[in-house]
């Protein structure tokens, strides 16, 4: 089955084009090392015979025919000049003097180069050796000729016929083997993405793609599809979970809607009872939709391209405005809200979504706070970036509970009795997620201290420098 994926793969087709282009370019490579090699070889061996051919003409030359025919024979007399091959022949071609004992038929031409065999110039021998000579016609009609054997280099371009070729095949045998190898892993590898995959619609998101710990780079692709998976189940889940807490929400104002409506029904008219009524219902509805306008508020930041209205934007000057808003309900409630901080601290966001998100913060503190307590909004600036911290002395949250206030509906138990829906801290998260900011909550012993550490932003930019420019406004 692996084979049959693996023979098919495109990954194979591409592996083997690119062996074949490697091939025509090593078969080139080699076809060039055999042609210089036996070109200069065989330049060598022309070079020593017509050096050897002008010298014996030069005895002609000097001396005459016989002269000629005493420097032949002296050559062949020399013990140390082996593989000369000498005749001089009359113009009938019978030999004069020299080591062949015929000339040589295929050489018919009046002078040229030529390569041949001969029979008798070395009868001993198994196999007839390869010979290379010039040959000419001198001024008084007789032939000369002058050669070398040139068997050993025969054998040697033979052998490199043979390791040409043995190499070649080899490549090709050694790359085609690589080739399936390496093919057949990465469809393998492929294989198990593909089995998760269908596992995963048959079953659920409960399948994860299995680890080699190479940390090579499929295991890479593999640790992102399977930290991909887990965020598409973690957002499964939530999404569940906000389907079930707004129909548990809705149920509530729903039914005590329709209870009034079913009992009012039932009784007389009268002005004042359905006045009651009708407000009744409308501050139920008026819920319902704040929770739906709070879902599509969340939903809208987690979507939407907001980053295209990030301007430079002061967080001290947002704080106190925040603390302005809530000072009055504050009052009402006892507890004491104050902001502190230097008076300047830039950050690049979307300022009004930086508003809503301070307020939700100062809104909860206030609600879930001690009664007669305090309430302070802090913001800073360090070398790591901006931060904005809303601390309160109530009760605080377990810290079990920090992971899970985030979410969307979630509220304490001690929280179900105080007018809200679980979704100001949900706005807050995803604020602090379309800035880059971290989320950290810490015990205020007592109380909860909520943080948002906002990334350092450059200070050389036009908007931020034109900002730090202006003259801040007073404490």
């Amino acid at each position: 089955m692996l084979l049959a994926k693996t023979l098919r793969s495109s990954t194979l087709k591409l592996a083997l084009i690119c062996i074949a282009i490697f091939g025509a370019a090593v078969v080139a490579l080699f076809a060039y090392v055999y042609w210089s090699t036996t070109s200069y070889v065989l330049s060598r061996a022309d070079g020593a015979i017509a050096a050897e051919r002008a010298i014996l003409r030069k005895v002609y030359a000097d001396a005459g025919r016989s002269g000629l025919v005493t420097a032949i024979g002296q050559r062949i007399a020399d013990e140390h000049a082996t593989g000369g091959v000498y005749l001089l022949a009359d113009p009938s071609r019978a030999p004069v003097a020299g080591n062949l004992r015929t000339w040589p038929a295929a050489l018919r031409d009046a002078t040229g180069w030529a390569d041949f065999t001969a029979p008798a110039w070395k009868p001993d021998a198994p196999d007839q050796p390869q010979l290379r000579a010039a040959f000419e016609t001198l001024p008084d009609g007789y032939r000369l000729l002058v050669g070398r054997d040139i068997d050993d280099l025969s054998a040697f371009k033979a052998r490199i016929d043979t390791a040409l070729l043995l190499g070649v095949a080899l490549i090709f045998v050694l790359a085609g083997v690589a080739s399936v190898a390496v093919t057949r892993r990465t469809v393998g590898r492929i294989e198990q993405v593909n089995a998760t995959s269908r596992a995963i619609m048959q079953r659920g998101l409960g399948e994860r793609i299995p680890l080699r710990g190479t940390r090579d780079e499929w295991d890479q692709l593999a640790g992102n599809l399977n930290t991909m998976l887990d965020r598409i189940e973690l957002l499964m889940g939530e999404v569940k979970q906000v389907t079930d807490n707004v129909a548990h929400d809705l149920r509530t104002p729903l039914t005590r809607i329709r209870g009034r409506l079913e009992k009012a029904s039932g009784r007389p008219r009268g002005a004042e009872e359905d006045q009651t009524l009708i407000n009744d219902t409308l501050a139920e509805l008026d819920g319902v939709l704040r929770m739906f306008a709070s879902l599509t508020r969340i939903s809208q930041i987690e979507t939407s391209d907001r980053m295209a209205a990030f301007r430079a934007v002061d967080l001290a000057e947002v704080a106190r405005e925040v603390v302005e808003l809530f000072d009055a309900a504050a009052e009402v409630a006892g507890v004491q809200l104050t902001a502190a901080g230097p008076a300047q601290v830039l950050v690049t966001g979307d300022r009004d979504l930086l508003f809503d998100a301070m307020s939700n913060l100062v809104d909860n503190a206030i609600k879930h706070g001690r009664a007669a307590g305090s309430v302070v909004v802090e913001v800073g600036a360090g070398a790591d970036g901006a931060t904005i911290a809303v601390a309160d002395d109530g009760p605080g949250i377990p810290e079990p509970e920090f992971a899970h206030v985030l979410k969307r509906f979630y509220r304490l138990e001690r929280s179900r009795r105080t007018p809200g829906n679980g979704l100001g801290l949900s706005l807050v998260a995803a604020v602090a997620r379309l800035h880059g900011a971290r989320i950290e909550m810490r015990d205020n012993a007592p109380g909860l201290q909520f943080c948002l550490h906002f990334p350092r932003v450059a200070t050389d930019t036009p908007e931020i420098a034109s900002a730090a420019s202006a003259d801040p406004p007073p404490a």
